[in-house]
């Protein structure tokens, strides 16, 4: 069944414009007496009113309910207001069939709070149907219609057609103590849908990198925002563990470690025994037909090439892990291997489908409108990334049912996927419109130099190496500020730690993933300005704040559930508003998957913070003795769910906050 107000509202909109039509046609013919004309016409203003007193009815129901439902979730305050404003502008121009609504927070506090832009676009969409129309006027009328609600105070026009709105302070005051008392719960949730969001990806037998970096960090940060808003999330690494590299691995593993079936190998450096195999693979004849074979016998899955695999696959997953541990990321590995037998499958299907071609002994996929095709099975008979990706998508798709699937590779990756998509879409695995895939690409890693990020000796640099040197520069940051004086052995690993991770991942999150960025340590741990450093020192402050006043969690609480808290300062009032933005702040993430704007969101509550602290006392104390003689207890509050949003945003972004720094 569709929702009943929209069913009756369009209904109602359809009268008014048959009413509309048959008063014109009235009018013209000059002939009042038309008893056929009139008759109908009284019938469609009898069934109009009936349908406006049912929608009426409906709506104030609505309304009742909206209180009680999801009472613990929070509110999406312009999502509300769209819903408010929505409705008045379908009333106001019913004969726009899906007018424009446009709703914002207002950039400056003088004209109000939030502001609704409709009016213009709604003008111009009326002059394209011959209608001339001022757009001051549809912003009067789209507020003469605006329905009753809890949340508005007053409107305002201004300049072209503006509406600036000012909300009530006792439904923000409401939503504070709401947030207080059931602490940063996520909005509701129509579906809880199946996301896959495959990320890291490195090679076996192979070093992370700093390239690595990007893909870990912004695919993590991905996953705990959606896993915050409900969905059921799988993490996948999609490792590079087959192809024909593995032949020559395994015929040097062979060489150099004989019996490596009956005792393990010690191979303490994958990447030199991945660099020895290469270059005795690019050199030696012999040596480069046993790899193949090498390779032909793992494919065929014999047992003690298998065991070589493993062993080979073993020494990268603990170094992989090393990293994971020191950035805090959970991931599921299932990498190229798991899809071999799906392949065969695949090929199968598109030749079925008389979709794969011949060409120059490939067999190759054409999709429409795509500048490049897919080569889904190579001139030897091999397979390719192309036909891994595409059975990847496909278990991804029927197997674990996934609604939503994000990719985070870097941005030259973004042709391939979009090839591969369409050639999903084209075979009708899945239908865009109902399904979600998109390749969530980044820019690279630049040194100072704003050249590729590399050693001095210009190889790629390890991601291990990176990490402890970040480590390195953390505690020597903390003893320059003399925290070692201060805090015990254990606090200060775990502020070093949260300080060295916490500034290398917000570095990255805090730019447009879109675009490249200059990796800078000496940047990253400043404590000035929009970095990690900064946001941590001021969040250890905030929640300083309660303990130096001797207030603990259990007076917090009991005065969230008793007392209101009062935004009547205007720095109260801007700090409120702004924790109340979360919400919307989320949902425009999830809509664009650009994870900077919870770094700015973030930042920006910390400075509104700081503002309202230099400007409203939270506790005074006496200026002879120092002790505390009065504590505001609603600004109180305020602290306490500054801290409580900012630790959500923290969490989202896989940044450790500590206690003490």
């Amino acid at each position: 069944m569709g929702d009943p107000i929209t069913e009756y509202t369009g209904r109602l909109q359809q009268q008014e414009k048959e009413i509309q039509s048959l008063s014109a046609e009235i009018e013209s013919l000059k002939n009042p007496r038309n008893p056929r004309a009139s008759e109908h016409l009284d019938g469609l203003r009898d069934e109009n009113a009936k349908l406006k007193y049912r929608v009426n009815i409906l709506k104030r129901s609505l309304q009742e309910e909206r209180p009680t439902s999801c009472s613990t979730s929070m509110t999406n305050i312009n999502q509300r207001l769209q819903e408010v404003f929505g409705e008045a502008i379908r009333a106001s121009c019913p004969e726009l069939d899906d007018p424009p609504v446009s709703v914002a927070p207002n950039q400056q506090a003088k004209f109000g709070d939030y502001q609704c832009n409709s009016a213009m676009a709604m003008s111009q969409m009326l002059k394209a149907k011959g209608v001339k129309a001022n757009p001051r006027e549809i912003a009067e009328k789209i507020i003469q219609n605006l329905p009753d609600n809890e949340l508005v105070e007053k409107t305002e026009i201004a300049g072209p057609g503006f509406i600036n709105i000012h909300l009530k302070r006792p439904f923000v005051s409401k939503l504070l103590s709401k947030l207080l008392i059931n602490g940063v719960q996520p909005p509701p949730l129509d579906s809880r849908k199946r996301v896959v969001v495959d990320f890291s990806s490195p090679n076996i037998a192979k070093e992370m990198h700093v390239g690595h970096l990007r893909s870990t960090i912004i695919g993590e940060s991905m996953c705990r925002l959606f896993e915050f808003l409900g969905y059921d999330v799988l993490r996948l690494n999609h490792v590079g563990d087959w192809g024909t590299q593995f032949g020559m691995l395994i015929a040097h593993l062979q060489d150099k470690f004989p019996d490596y079936l009956t005792s393990s190998p010690p191979i303490g450096d994958l990447q030199a025994f991945y660099k020895e195999s290469k270059k005795r693979f690019d050199e030696e004849e012999d040596f480069k037909k046993r790899a193949y074979k090498c390779v032909v016998r793992l494919q065929s899955k014999e047992p003690s090439f298998l065991k070589a695999w493993n062993l080979i696959c073993d020494v990268s997953r603990r170094e992989f892990q090393r990293v994971y541990d020191c950035l805090d990321i959970r991931i599921v590995e299932r990498g190229e291997s798991y899809y071999q037998d799906m392949m065969t499958k695949v090929v199968k299907e598109f030749e079925e489908r008389g979709m794969a071609e011949l060409d120059e002994g490939r067999k190759v996929v054409f999709v429409p409108g795509q500048s490049i095709p897919l080569t889904i099975v190579k001139s030897d008979g091999g397979y390719t990334y192309d036909t891994s990706d595409l059975a990847a998508l496909r278990q991804r798709l029927f197997d674990e049912k996934a609604d939503i699937i994000i990719y985070v590779t870097d941005s030259g990756q973004a042709t391939h996927f979009q090839v591969v998509f369409a050639a999903a879409q084209m075979i009708g695995w899945y239908d865009p419109r109902v399904t979600r895939v998109e390749h969530a690409g980044f820019g690279v890693v630049l040194g100072e130099d704003k050249k590729k990020f590399k050693t001095r000796s210009g190889d790629t640099v390890r991601l291990i190496d990176l990490l402890e040197e970040g480590l390195k520069r953390s505690m020597d940051k903390l003893k320059e500020k003399e925290r070692d004086k201060v805090l015990t052995p254990e606090e200060l690993t775990k502020a070093q730690r949260s300080v060295a991770f916490g500034c290398i991942k917000y570095a990255d999150l805090s730019h447009n993933r879109v675009n490249d960025y200059v990796f800078s340590f000496d940047k990253m741990l400043d404590d000035r300005g929009n970095t990690a450093a900064y946001l941590l020192y001021a969040f250890t402050r905030i929640r300083s704040i309660a303990r130096l006043a001797n207030i603990d969690e259990a007076a917090l609480r009991t005065a969230a559930e008793t007392s209101e808290v009062l935004l009547d300062h205007e720095k109260e009032w801007k700090l409120g508003k702004c924790l109340l933005r979360f919400p919307e702040i989320l949902q425009k993430i999830l809509d664009d998957l650009l994870l900077h704007t919870l770094c700015d969101y973030l930042y920006e509550l910390a400075t509104t913070f700081t503002e309202f602290y230099d400007s409203c006392y939270c506790i005074e104390k006496d200026r002879k003795t120092g002790e505390v003689v009065k504590v505001n207890m609603w600004r109180m509050l305020l602290c306490d769910a500054t801290a409580a949003i900012m630790a959500k945003c923290f969490d989202i972004l896989g940044i450790n906050p500590v206690g003490r720094m």
